[in-house]
């Protein structure tokens, strides 16, 4: 009896290792030239939050944003300058088992400053958004490596603020539930501009009847998600520190609410950046820079609706970007200006953040990504 019970615990302990997933961390950062360091790689603990450094790659200028590829094997990076005809899209090789990063390509973007990329579901297309460009490209994707631009689309359009909306700014792009569809937050024409996405095209985008949804004037948005369900989409709105709420369906947006992402406290200088939900739908994080450095908390309830549930400090400055692991205990925020990664713990019931006093000091991060391998 004790036998065969030890011979179960062993194989349970065997499975269980076997099984076992480990959280790798991509960190994507704006780095002055292609003799630093640009694009790393962490593994979290889901116990404690620690963050520690598997590996690092040098060799591309500003990654300030990535996208990792379905099967998690290649890592994606726009590479964000200032000069003109410079901006690009580089592939690296992620090999979990040697824990390297290997480049593989680049192409040029096809307009300048790329601010964000996405891979399709099926690991064939990226699609970039040009925000200096004013412009939207789309790359094949063969084993890992991009492909010249199949398709590039430019806009002309301009909006009330004559300092930051002079032409059209791409800021994101955003595959929608089903992959079918992709938007386009546009923070110079304060529109957030969609297509249908067709694979089997040499030119996958496709007009639609409604090609655009408008927002408010001078709300400028910026980022753009969907929520599990794929009933609702959220747009948080960089210039005026609003986030709108739509009904999602087919590729058509209707908006129900918008609310306001700062608080009270403040009445200007908002910097609205990013916005993620919880995996399990229930709470709505988006980030504030300027003089802020927060995330605003808000619960979702049954109908899409928002309500705020508090402000966190992001311990930093110019919280670009963050993210949430999968399981949702933790919530990872990058602080560009201050240089750190900082590691918070959620709360399921509550949605608040606290601090686990898990940090990493890195030169401008801009972008974190996670993944379970």
């Amino acid at each position: 009896m004790f036998k065969k019970l030890f011979q179960l615990l062993f194989f349970l302990s065997l499975s269980l290792h076997l099984f076992a997933q480990t959280a790798y961390v991509f960190i994507g950062s704006y780095c002055e030239d292609k003799t630093t360091e640009g694009i790393y790689v962490y593994t979290l603990n889901e116990k404690t939050g620690v963050l520690k450094k598997v590996t690092s790659i040098k060799g591309v200028v500003n990654p300030s944003y990535i996208a990792l590829s379905p099967n998690g094997k290649y890592v994606y990076a726009c590479t964000e300058t200032a000069l003109p005809d410079a901006g690009g899209v580089s592939s690296f090789e992620f090999n979990e088992k040697n824990k390297s990063l290997t480049f593989l390509s680049s192409q040029k973007s096809g307009g300048d400053n790329p601010a964000h990329i996405a891979i399709h579901k099926n690991g064939k297309w990226l699609v970039c958004g040009n925000y200096s460009g004013g412009s939207l490209s789309v790359f094949p994707l063969k084993e890992g490596k991009i492909e010249p631009f199949a398709q590039l689309i430019e806009f002309k359009d301009s909006s009330v603020d004559k300092t930051r909306q002079e032409k059209s700014h791409i800021h994101q792009a955003v595959f929608a539930p089903n992959d079918d569809y992709v938007f386009f937050p546009d923070l110079g024409s304060d529109k957030i501009r969609v297509y249908k996405f067709d694979g089997a095209q040499s030119m996958p985008l496709v007009d639609v009847a409604n090609p655009y949804t408008k927002t408010a004037e001078g709300s400028g948005p910026r980022h753009f998600t969907f929520h599990p369900n794929g009933k609702f989409a959220y747009c948080v709105e960089e210039l005026s520190g609003t986030i709108s709420a739509y009904n999602y369906k087919s590729g058509n947006l209707d908006r129900f609410q918008n609310v306001y992402a700062y608080s009270e406290k403040h009445a200007d200088g908002f910097g609205g950046a990013d916005i993620h939900i919880s995996p399990d739908g229930k709470f709505l994080y988006a980030s504030n820079r300027g003089v802020e450095n927060n995330l605003a908390i808000f619960s979702i309830n049954a109908n899409g609706k928002l309500k705020l549930v508090g402000h966190q400090s992001t311990l930093g400055n110019h919280p670009r970007n963050f993210t949430l692991d999968p399981s949702g205990k933790f919530l990872l925020v990058a602080n560009k200006n201050t240089g750190e990664v900082i590691v918070f713990k959620r709360n399921a019931t509550t949605g608040l953040l606290t601090d686990t006093h898990n940090q990493i000091k890195l030169s401008n991060p801009s972008c974190v990504k996670i993944r379970m391998y």
